[in-house]
């Protein structure tokens, strides 16, 4: 009975994990609705303190709130990537350890040639991260094969390949989350301006379509519409491209250094192991 408790408390940690992101993007829409009323549609921003008439002139926080119920949206989106790009900077870092990866490989790999394994791991423990807990995993199971009889040498050495292959997929989940949030983000960013782009449109065609003259101030409120929705969504679905290849490409470089330690371990086994 003791031991089921870890395993249900694992489970409902991983159930709230799952469900965080989530109801952070649900806190974010209220945030982003609040500033978008409360801040951009505040009085001060429009003719006569009224936000149905015109924003004043130069008012941009007015002309944004003319953007219509697209831009709370928006703002969730936007506010969505810089929250997830401070996570996974923050992770990443920590995943990274505490020194140059490439300097801790070259390490590794000194201490191994010397025979050095209790060196390697001082050095992992210094190190932490993703890639040190990789290397280390390998370590462990380089020491115990060193200890193990009854095995052929190619047997110990796929043993100690297959420790670092599954220590590597049990790190490569945390190295890549949320990186799918950051990737539905670019779609959906640029199509919710898309949207907002053609309500803003469909409003300053209808007031081109009264008779006598046109409504000005609708034709206006249309444009400002239509422009704001385009600007926001682009420009959020541009932040979280840059944002996702940035972290790919540190989560491949890391991923790299994991492979180059991993493969160091075996040659290694392979040409002093006993």
């Amino acid at each position: 009975m003791s031991a089921a408790k870890p395993t249900q408390a694992s489970q409902q940690g991983s159930s709230l994990g799952a469900w965080l992101p989530f109801m952070i993007i649900i806190l974010l829409y209220v945030v982003s609705f609040v500033i978008w009323k409360f801040v951009f549609g505040a009085g001060p921003n429009f003719v006569d303190g009224d936000n149905a008439k015109d924003p004043l002139p130069g008012n941009y926080l007015g002309v944004i709130y003319k953007g219509g119920f697209v831009v709370p949206l928006l703002l969730t989106t936007f506010f969505t990537v810089i929250v997830f790009v401070f996570e996974r900077f923050i992770t990443l870092n920590k995943a990274q350890g505490t020194g140059n990866i490439d300097l801790f490989v070259r390490n590794i790999k000194g201490l191994l040639d010397k025979g050095d394994l209790g060196g390697a791991v001082a050095a992992c423990d210094r190190q932490k991260g993703a890639v040190a807990n990789v290397v280390r995993a390998g370590l462990h199971r380089y020491a115990e094969m060193e200890k193990t009889t009854g095995m052929e040498k190619d047997e110990k050495v796929m043993a100690i390949q297959k420790e670092v292959e599954e220590a590597t997929t049990l790190e490569l989940p945390m190295l890549e989350k949320n990186l799918n949030i950051l990737a539905t983000v670019a779609s959906v960013a640029t199509l919710l301006g898309l949207f907002g782009t053609v309500l803003g449109m469909i409003r300053a065609f209808a007031a081109l379509a009264n008779a006598g003259a046109p409504d000005s101030t609708a034709l206006a409120t249309g444009i400002a519409e239509a422009l704001i929705n385009t600007a926001l969504g682009i420009g959020t679905s541009a932040l979280a491209i840059i944002a996702y290849n940035f972290f790919t490409g540190r989560i491949d470089s890391m991923t790299y250094r994991i492979d180059e330690a991993g493969y160091s371990l075996t040659q290694t086994y392979a040409t002093k192991g006993h």
